[in-house]
């Protein structure tokens, strides 16, 4: 329906002859709205979609004044908004059970009375398959072609799914395997900063926005699209036309001043702003980034801190429109209707950035670029940063602190038939990956410059480390080439290994057998260095403990170094053909030499070429046959397909929640618990759940794939949950890995084997959590597994803000404990049973008791806040989930 229009913003905007109708700030200011233009240009974005949206029922006159009180209020007011996305972006772990739950509905909607394709995306959607390629094959010409066919070979079902799925399904794309990763192709071809539709002879005029399923959407912010993270749930309700319900955000402004000194790159300004932001604390908050500074970065470096926002704890980075938006969606090969258009809806709109005053923040951090300097990250937090010539001090204490290994341990194993023997701090993996970094141009040419160097003297990479490089894009490998880097990555083992996300996500293939025995035989704290944003605990590799994030030129120096012992901002990385010593000064490349190169090298044709079809697919993806029309024929035989069982019995009306009666505990955990310790990622251990039941399913070990390209299999995924090799249950106190303690039997077990014996005896589960319960990504089935399980209730110190959503989005009630209180404060060991009453009549944000009854028949009693934050929240709630709600609003639709 069309806007309410309360405040007459429509207007007309009329560029090189061409008219657009769009909804005016400035109109809106005029009409009754009062003086907006020192808001923040994010929320002007958010503004403007209130504007165009209001309804007077999800949106109304009261929502689009709230921005004018929190511009009064200094950038503070509690208002919740139903806000809706022009798009969604998916990648293929968390699109493919999205688009089963899609599918699922369709045959759901029938039992209740719908037609099966009135289920359809209501705005459009582009899932971009680019988390399946594996690093199985590396450092030899072959490996991107071997890879490839091995990817093909797994996701055979997945592929073949997603193919009916584009067929199926109305505004619907799918970019074939071997294109780049989402959010790159997002940056470089999918975005427009301004979006357009024809509506009734109209041609209306929109900013871009967009949820997608990956947390690093927000690499968007950088085109100034205003986009961020969410789970697949709440993608899946976008994507059906539900309003992504918030509150009006707090708003960090981010002033940059200054330029960058020579030798920093864009990755230690990341990684500095990273743990600055994290020291803040902005979780829940919109960043924005302001102030002289930003003329010195180019939009690709921008890109590279908007990836970031998920580790800053932020829901978006953003930064207004300026010449640089303009250059690169000129040289990225926009169309030039819409680059008019672009710069003349910014500065309709007032979020042009040279126009622009500074805006009112809730508060503001400022940073001097002249004062970054080279860094890492870890060994286990992306905003643990690490001064580059600290770094082998700091290994040296974390050694200490995290592994509980002595610094100076001697330990060191010889490597079965090599030459050479491997210890503490040696670097197995050395990946340029994706994501972060790739897709801006200067720190993948310094690493190919500072490769060319090493070449030249006749350095290499040591033998134990695993080199790899995956590009997010097609061009990425377009301007190398043309600038003769390809041979000089490839001489050091940084040969092409596929264009997806490869390392940052735990697709880092597996070790030679013979390095992973070393590894273990002396239980090492191995290392790997990669370029992306993720080093959680777990994620990188089974056999790696220690993850550092680093520039792509530091990545080929540490393969060429081997060692986090060594300091090599002082220590030669190696020796060349004469013996002479080499320094990491040596071979780094100097600011002009990387300027001149993307100068000649990096063109508007090559990204014209590469995406003139790029949803047409290899000859592979194409050979891949259809089947299936209107609903999908489920395979019974299928290991990564299979229809949930989230509608099973659901009726047409709402059945209200039941009280939690005599709960078990199923674990209690600690503060910082990620999604990727709740939800199945990496490797599928023969010896777990999972792994036993896809052996009797006959898939041998050796076909096993990961748990996220089986995240369309509900029977893999809940045997997953709660199952990753680092997670900590107190329950069982000095044992890592998925393992519980069942009540009363006593019996240490799997945390499925355990919630299924609960299951057989009508026995509902809660969970038990510290703060900063389920940041981190791979967030869909962190919350779909846990209602699986059982789990009725989480009650934790704190939540992340996507995993509270999806709990609710599940049907899993979110509990926060009030301040000072923790399951620890109130001496819980797990063999407690927990009552929560009073649910069917809950509202949001209000305190409940938790009542608990220990072991010995004493009680204590928690007040708790409900954590459903909004009235649409506790809708979806009461019906089960937010799918739920969708499809019963649809089925009371057909009749």
């Amino acid at each position: 329906m069309p806007s309410l229009d309360s405040f007459k913003a429509r207007k007309t905007l009329s560029v090189n002859g061409k008219d657009y109708t769009y909804y005016s700030l400035d109109a809106a200011a005029e009409n009754g709205l009062g003086d907006i233009s020192r808001l923040p240009a994010s929320l002007k974005v958010l503004l403007e979609n209130m504007l165009r949206n209001e309804d007077g029922t999800t949106v109304t006159k009261d929502d689009i004044t709230a921005f004018k009180t929190w511009l009064d209020n200094g950038g503070n007011v509690t208002q919740e908004i139903a806000y809706r996305p022009a798009r969604v972006l998916m990648q293929d772990f968390t699109g493919v059970p999205a688009v089963v739950d899609l599918a699922a509905m369709r045959d759901a909607a029938e039992k209740l009375g719908a037609v099966a394709d009135s289920i359809n995306p209501q705005v459009p959607v582009d899932l971009v398959i680019d988390h399946s390629v594996m690093v199985d094959s590396f450092a030899g010409p072959e490996s991107f072609q071997r890879n490839v066919e091995i990817e093909y070979k797994r996701n055979q079902e997945r592929y073949e799914f997603l193919r009916w799925g584009a067929s199926a399904f109305e505004n619907f794309r799918v970019v074939p395997p071997g294109t780049g990763i989402c959010h790159q192709v997002n940056l470089e071809y999918l975005g427009q900063t301004v979006w357009t539709k024809e509506v009734d002879g109209e041609t209306i005029a929109y900013p871009d926005t967009c949820v997608g399923t990956d947390s690093h959407t927000t690499m968007i912010n950088a085109l100034s699209v205003l986009g961020w993270g969410v789970g697949g749930i709440e993608a899946e309700a976008a994507m059906l036309g539900q309003p992504v319900s918030m509150l009006i955000p707090e708003v960090i402004g981010f002033k940059l001043t200054g330029k960058l000194p020579e030798g920093a790159t864009a990755t230690d300004l990341v990684l500095t702003v990273t743990k600055m932001m994290r020291d803040y604390g902005v979780v829940a908050k919109f960043t924005e980034f302001f102030g002289p500074g930003l003329a010195n970065l180019t939009l690709e470096d921008e890109a590279t801190l908007a990836n970031m926002s998920p580790e800053f704890g932020s829901t978006c980075a953003f930064f207004p429109v300026d010449q640089d938006t303009i250059t690169y969606i000129t040289n990225t090969g926009r169309d030039a209707e819409r680059i008019a258009l672009v710069e003349a809806y910014a500065k309709a709109q007032g979020y042009w950035r040279p126009d622009m005053a500074d805006p009112v923040f809730t508060d503001t951090i400022e940073l001097d670029l002249s004062t970054v300097v080279p860094s890492i990250s870890g060994p286990k937090r992306p905003q643990d940063q690490v001064l580059l010539s600290e770094a082998d001090t700091k290994f040296a204490e974390a050694m200490v602190k995290e592994f509980g290994t002595a610094a100076d341990d001697p330990t060191r194993v010889q490597v079965d038939g090599e030459d050479f023997s491997v210890t503490h701090g040696d670097v197995f993996i050395a990946a340029i990956t994706s994501c972060t970094n790739t897709s801006n141009p200067s720190v993948l040419i310094a690493a190919g410059l500072l490769a060319r160097k090493a070449a030249a003297l006749g350095l290499n990479r040591k033998p134990w480390v695993k080199t790899s490089f995956a590009p997010g894009s097609q061009v990425v490998t377009d301007y190398l080439d043309k600038a003769d880097l390809t041979k000089d990555l490839n001489a050091l083992g940084f040969n092409l290994v596929g264009y997806g996300c490869t390392t940052c996500i735990g697709n880092s293939g597996p070790l030679q057998p013979e390095i992973a025995k070393a590894i273990a035989e002396g239980d090492l704290v191995s290392c790997s260095v990669l370029s992306g944003n993720r080093n959680f605990e777990g994620r990188i590799g089974p056999d790696i403990k220690a993850n550092y994030l680093a520039s792509p030129p530091l990545v080929v120096a540490y393969a060429i170094a081997g060692s986090l012992k060594i300091n090599i901002t002082k220590d030669p990385l190696g020796q060349d053909k004469d013996g002479n010593d080499v320094y990491l000064k040596d071979l780094w490349p100097s600011s002009h030499e990387i300027s001149a190169i993307m100068a000649e090298c990096v063109t508007p044709q090559m990204f014209a070429e590469r995406y003139s079809d790029v949803f047409k697919g290899d000859q592979q993806w194409r050979d891949i046959e259809v089947s299936g029309g209107q609903t999908y024929g489920w395979p019974m035989g299928s290991t990564y397909v299979q229809n949930p069982p989230y509608f099973q019995g659901m009726s047409p009306h709402v059945q209200a929640p039941a009280d939690i009666h005599k709960a078990r505990v199923l674990a209690l955990f600690g503060d910082s618990i990620t999604t990727d310790h709740i939800s199945p990622a990496g490797s599928i251990k023969a010896s777990s759940p999972a792994g036993a039941y896809l052996q009797s399913n006959q898939v041998s070990v050796l076909d096993f794939n990961s748990y996220g390209s089986r995240r369309g299999n509900h029977e893999v995924m809940m045997r997953g949950t709660f199952a990753n090799i680092r997670i900590k249950n107190q329950m069982v106190p000095g044992v890592e890995g998925g393992v519980t303690i069942h009540h009363p039997s006593g019996d240490q077990m799997p945390i499925y084997d355990a919630a299924m014996r609960y299951m057989d005896k009508n026995v509902p589960l809660v969970v038990f959590a510290g703060t900063l319960y389920g940041n981190g990504s791979s967030r869909d089935w962190a919350a779909k597994g846990t209602i699986l399980l059982g789990v009725r209730a989480v009650i934790a110190g704190s939540f992340e803000r996507i995993h509270r959503s999806n709990l609710i989005g599940m049907g899993v009630l979110p509990l926060e404990f009030e301040a000072g209180t923790s399951w620890e404060t109130l001496g819980l060991k797990g063999d407690e049973e927990v009552t929560i009453e009073g649910i069917n009549s809950i509202k949001p944000r209000q305190t409940v008791e938790v009542k608990i009854t220990k072991a010995d028949g004493s009680t204590v009693t928690a007040n708790t806040t409900v954590r459903i934050d909004t009235d649409n929240e506790l809708d979806y709630y009461r019906n089960g989930g937010i799918l739920h709600y969708v499809l019963r609003n649809l089925a009371h639709e057909a009749a």
